[in-house]
């Protein structure tokens, strides 16, 4: 019989991660860790997802907390031993203000260092294998879009260190898998003005996300005809997709 895991989602109360903990209530986690900015939509999916008899523990939690964060990983590991880390929480930049794009690094960047960091530690110290960090990054992170630069950044950046933690943490037995996901249902899409080819519903994603974890997938992107596309052009001469770039449509 397979054990039940222990899984941790920040970003839970929208989007892929209420998708994922939605996802992981139906097939049987053991416990789920769920955090949130937003208190009520939290509520909302952890009741949902204590209708499927998992034990449910919710918290609202900024994850540009590092101190508030650390406190509540310790707190939920002492509870149940996680398995599974997802950090997941991220926002949009919409309008490149200042105020927004510091925001835009402060969660998508260190709010994803403050979920892996704390639970990096933890499973050092532990000497089981059952242990997976997954971060969420984007197709957007393949190369930086005009459209939106401090998002892309900021997604380029958790790609990056998520890939080169995969190596420098395997002798630790601590799997870590990047997941890029092209245009998603979520509150970040609800607010885009620009076409998004080959969209997809956050339970189709969270399917895909969850299946090609439990394979130990370094780098889940898709879907494929995207990540093919951002891969080309991020190959590509700057010279070529600059004039690419600048015929694509933006955000108005």
């Amino acid at each position: 019989m397979t054990k039940k895991k222990n899984i941790l989602i920040t970003g839970a109360s929208s989007g892929i991660g209420e998708a994922l903990a939605k996802h992981y209530a139906i097939t049987g986690a053991g416990t789920l860790f769920l955090s949130g900015r937003n208190g009520q939509r939290l509520e909302t999916v952890k009741n949902t997802c204590e209708r499927y008899n998992v034990k449910v523990y919710a918290e609202t939690i900024d994850v540009t907390d590092r101190a508030a964060v650390a406190d509540w990983i310790k707190r939920c590991e002492e509870i149940a031993p996680l398995n599974i880390v997802y950090a997941n929480a991220g926002v949009a930049t919409i309008e490149e203000t200042p105020e927004n794009i510091y925001n835009t690094f402060n969660t998508n960047v260190f709010g994803v260092l403050n979920t892996l960091l704390p639970a990096v530690e933890i499973f050092k110290n532990r000497r089981d294998k059952n242990k997976t960090l997954v971060i969420t990054s984007s197709v957007a992170g393949y190369h930086g879009l005009p459209s939106c630069p401090s998002y892309s950044a900021s997604k380029a950046c958790v790609k990056a260190y998520g890939e080169a933690l995969r190596s420098d943490l395997k002798p630790f037995n601590i799997q870590v898998s990047v997941v890029c996901p092209g245009f998603v249902k979520s509150r970040i899409t609800d607010k885009n003005t620009c076409p998004m080819p080959f969209f997809m519903s956050a339970e189709k994603a969270a399917k895909i996300i969850v299946e090609r974890v439990e394979k130990n997938v370094g780098l889940i992107a898709f879907p494929w005809p995207m990540r093919l596309a951002v891969w080309f052009l991020s190959a590509l001469p700057n010279c070529v997709s600059d004039f690419i770039y600048a015929r694509l449509p933006h955000k108005v």
